[in-house]
């Protein structure tokens, strides 16, 4: 039995995926979660076989999600949901652990597959993407300027990060984050002077336009 965790900030398409992933009977689903922070939590406490995610989350992004699971050296495959088709994202969640990336539009057609290859080990990849991604994924090729500030980032910088483009305060941000706050400005101060930018109106355009931060569209 593949025991399965479902990570999406909308109740609908949760229960959606519930009910596709009835139909079959060599799954089960053991819990869900509606946000990057709270996906990490129940990943650790649970260990599912396969971890369905969606990509962009309040709190922590599925990228984000994905590299500290892997950070963590939990067992999970995950398999990732997007509304995004951008290679970029893909050579991304690949590099930090993912076995699938499917479209949201695919999921109805493609889910179930993805589920038993990321538990049998096997990259899936929907049909819109390239298969050229999957195998291999540091090819050599040039790094483009959304993955250049995913690498001059730490994984801390992008969490506060996402938490500054989503309005909390650093006291907000520190308490969910069990950090300081002084650690905090330290952090968005970092990712200031890493994306070269002066202002914070600045940093958070920059931010959504790299992808650094991830919202549902």
């Amino acid at each position: 039995m593949i025991r399965v965790l479902i990570a999406d900030d909308h109740h609908l398409v949760r229960k959606g995926i519930v009910e596709l992933l009835k139909m079959a009977d060599d799954i089960r689903v053991i819990g869900e979660a509606e946000d990057g922070l709270e996906t990490v939590e129940l990943a650790g406490r649970l260990c599912p076989d396969v971890l369905i995610m969606d990509i962009g989350m309040p709190r922590m992004s599925g990228i984000q999600a994905a590299e500290k699971i892997k950070s963590l050296r939990l067992p999970t495959r995950i398999v990732i949901l997007s509304m995004y088709a951008d290679e970029v994202l893909v050579r991304l969640a690949l590099k930090n652990g993912v076995y699938g990336y499917l479209l949201k539009r695919s999921v109805t057609e493609e889910l179930l597959l993805a589920i038993r290859s990321a538990y049998n080990g096997e990259i899936f990849l929907c049909h819109a993407v390239s298969e050229s991604l999957a195998v291999d994924v540091n090819n050599g090729e040039p790094m483009d300027e959304t993955e250049s500030a995913h690498e001059r980032l730490t994984p801390r910088e992008r969490e506060v990060l996402q938490f500054i483009c989503e309005g909390y305060t650093n006291a907000a941000t520190a308490s969910m984050l069990e950090i300081s706050e002084k650690t905090v400005e330290k952090h968005r101060a970092n990712c200031m002077k890493k994306l070269y930018v002066n202002d914070m109106a600045s940093l958070i355009r920059k931010a959504i336009r790299l992808r650094l931060v991830l919202f549902d569209e």
